[in-house]
């Protein structure tokens, strides 16, 4: 009464996911067992010491020394990839162009205090010779501070109309470059005077 019908179909094993994917063939996976996690973190480690150190030291070396190369070359050429960090960028490049492009007072201030050494051991230390001298040289002082303070201002101007504000500190780039002699520049100027910057 409560049994099993005859015609009933014998209950059948239960159907096992991965068979569709894999197919007929159980061994038809991924093709291999999965690495355990201690497997996989032995494989990713690198001996923080290298085994010969005389040979990881050369490599070090010529790394070093290709990358201060690159370096060297970018300083001539203006790559901008290889560039130190301090000079990288679209507007510390505009400000070298802009300094590079005129005629600044604070290249000769280096060139005048040598002069005035010079002439301090020369001639003779009176009240006269040392009025004209000093003051001729604090004259110059005074006009080349004027001079970065109208460079500063037009370089200012002509960052925000180029790039909408100037980042902080290209200002100061732009004016600590004009006080340096154009020919010990480094980026080298790669502008002529009187050549407009793009």
């Amino acid at each position: 009464m409560f049994g099993r019908k005859k015609d009933a179909p014998a209950d059948l094993p239960a159907a096992d996911p991965t068979d569709s994917v894999r197919g007929a063939d159980p061994q038809a996976g991924k093709g291999a067992p999965t690495p355990s996690r201690k497997a996989q973190e032995a494989a990713r480690k690198r001996p923080l010491v290298p085994n010969d150190r005389a040979a990881a030291k050369v490599a070090d070396k010529e790394a070093r020394r290709e990358e201060q190369a690159r370096m060297r070359r970018a300083l001539d050429t203006g790559e901008e990839r290889f560039l130190p960090l301090r000079d990288k960028g679209p507007q510390k490049r505009f400000a070298r162009d802009f300094v590079d492009s005129r005629f600044s007072l604070g290249e000769y201030v280096m060139f005048a205090a040598l002069a005035i050494v010079v002439l301090s051991l020369v001639v003779p230390p009176t009240a006269d010779t040392q009025l004209y001298v000093f003051g001729g040289f604090w004259v110059m002082v005074v006009a080349v501070a004027i001079d970065s303070v109208f460079l500063s201002r037009r370089l200012k101007r002509r960052l925000t109309a180029k790039f909408g504000a100037p980042e902080p500190g290209v200002v100061w780039y732009g004016t600590m470059r004009s006080l340096q002699f154009r020919k010990l520049r480094l980026p080298k100027p790669l502008v002529k005077r009187g050549e407009t910057p793009e």
